[in-house]
């Protein structure tokens, strides 16, 4: 097991690079971070562990372990990590789960089959590319962007801008207030919900799929005063839905 303890007044730079590993990442007011590291003693053998600056990397050394094209055989690591709040996380994963639980400032995933599931909140953006892993956020208060193959990905409300892009998978963003929300599908359907008092002006098309709006389309001349959403979006066989967010 590793269990290491470093002094962080401040938030720092998470960086977990780790190709098979189930990690669990919780913010605290503590001024300090903690990495808890289980699995498989080779595997232990080959992670590494420091912090520099304010960079915590968390990371399994390819010339240690023969590199990422290794079989694995089933075997995991178990990651356990807190950092202050608003602190800074990037993953970069093959396979394995993760959860992040707190207030985080932005958040980059790389993941082939790996879900993320976050609670809590992440200040600004959150960028996001899945191969098949479903991907569930909460408030994002900047941009959004999320690259899918067959995974969902599940967003509650976003204050920026939406970019998402899928194959089969489906995409559902809860509330866009204003910016711009651009959707490219195959066959996952698109769910967006546009916030009350926004406007909305939309191009979108789709081969096969349905396009429906539950929002009535704001032209340039009768617009009301607010905020403006712009749609823009393209599916072969799936379906587009716009509709008014609770």
């Amino acid at each position: 097991m590793i269990n290491q303890r470093f002094d962080t007044p401040s938030p720092v730079r998470l960086d977990l690079r780790l190709p098979v590993a189930n990690a669990e990442i919780t913010t605290t007011d503590k001024p300090e971070s903690t990495v808890v590291v289980t699995g498989p003693q080779r595997m232990l053998d080959a992670t590494k562990v420091e912090l520099d600056g304010d960079r915590l990397l968390v990371e399994i050394q390819r010339k240690l372990f023969g590199g990422f094209g290794h079989r694995f055989n089933g075997e995991q690591l178990r990651v356990e990590i807190t950092v202050p709040a608003r602190s800074r996380v990037e993953i970069a994963s093959a396979a394995g789960d993760g959860v992040l639980d707190g207030t985080f400032d932005r958040v980059v995933v790389k993941s082939a089959s790996g879900a993320l599931t976050a609670t809590g909140e992440i200040l600004g953006d959150a960028v996001i590319q899945t191969v098949s892993g479903n991907i569930r956020l909460p408030r994002v208060g900047g941009d959004l962007r999320a690259a899918s193959v067959s995974g969902n990905v599940a967003a509650g409300e976003v204050g920026g801008s939406v970019v998402a892009k899928s194959v089969s998978g489906d995409v559902r963003v809860a509330s866009v207030r204003e910016g711009r929300v651009e959707v490219q599908s195959v066959s996952g359907n698109v769910e967006v919900g546009i916030a009350g008092g926004t406007n909305l002006d939309v191009d979108a098309s789709t081969a096969s799929g349905t396009l429906s709006s539950e929002v009535p389309l704001s032209g340039t001349r009768n617009a009301k005063q607010g905020p403006t959403v712009v749609v823009r979006g393209k599916t072969v066989s799936g379906d587009v839905r716009l509709y008014r967010a609770a």
